[in-house]
């Protein structure tokens, strides 16, 4: 069964608002179907779904970071898509949590509870739903994607940030591990490594005295906008980038660049 360029069946975890709401704005311009995944932001999440060009978009909500809620978004999004020849078609893992923690500065307690948090929801809950997903995928023979939302601080270190960091380094890993043993059923599995781009939960920083700093780390004066992101993730869900499956794909702005 070839793999359809359009009008398929995508959930995307943590898309109330920022980079999630963008990416599902390109999939349903594109004449997907998108399920739109909230925890606790489920007024922002239905300002989302209202802004989808289309229809048959619906909000799934769900707490990631139990295994539990993460069995609760599967199930919600393949039963709205519908299992008889339905399910989830491409699973975007944006969902994250990114909180300040620099080790010089951070009480014990609380730089436990800061790891335990990044872990359960970066990366846990990246690999539970990507089993989830796959192993329907599977059983439907109809193949699919994958894309997993990593970062540059993977690469270049987070020092306020470094349960950030770090998870996300295992999410590219993830992702390539994945790639190899999905691919024999059609799925193809890959990652994007944004930098810094501009959202409501960045524009304090950005309009701060730390802004001119963060925009000169890229060599064109500026960050990415969300929909830049969200067009290379588009791109990487399609037929036509089965052949990246596995990459881990740099999108910086020459900001930082990996030898």
């Amino acid at each position: 069964m070839q793999f359809p360029a359009t009008g398929r069946r995508v959930l995307v975890t943590g898309a109330s608002r920022g980079l999630g709401r963008a990416v599902a704005r390109a999939f349903a311009a594109n004449g997907d179907r998108v399920a739109v995944h909230c925890h606790e932001r489920a007024e922002e999440a239905r300002a989302t779904l209202a802004s989808l060009d289309g229809t048959g978009h619906v909000l799934v909500r769900g707490d990631l970071a139990d295994p539990a809620g993460a069995l609760e978004v599967a199930d919600a999004a393949h039963t709205a898509f519908g299992d008889d020849g339905g399910g989830v078609d491409v699973l975007v893992n944006n969902a994250a949590v990114n909180l300040r923690h620099p080790l010089a500065e951070t009480p014990y307690e609380e730089w436990v509870e800061t790891w335990r948090r990044h872990v359960s929801v970066n990366l846990l809950a990246t690999a539970h739903l990507s089993h989830l997903v796959a192993r329907r995928m599977i059983d439907r023979g109809t193949g699919g994607r994958i894309v997993n939302i990593g970062s540059r601080g993977a690469f270049r270190g987070e020092p306020d940030h470094p349960a950030y960091g770090a998870t996300k380094a295992a999410v590219h890993a993830l992702g390539q591990s994945l790639a190899v043993s999905l691919a024999p059923h059609g799925i193809a599995v890959a990652s994007v490594a944004p930098g810094f781009f501009a959202t409501e939960r960045v524009a304090p920083r950005l309009d701060g005295p730390e802004g001119a700093a963060i925009l000169a780390q890229s060599p064109f004066g500026r960050v990415a906008a969300p929909e830049e992101i969200a067009g290379a993730v588009l791109w990487l869900a399609s037929p036509a980038a089965e052949w990246a499956s596995g990459t881990v794909l740099d999108l910086n702005g020459a900001s930082y660049l990996r030898t």
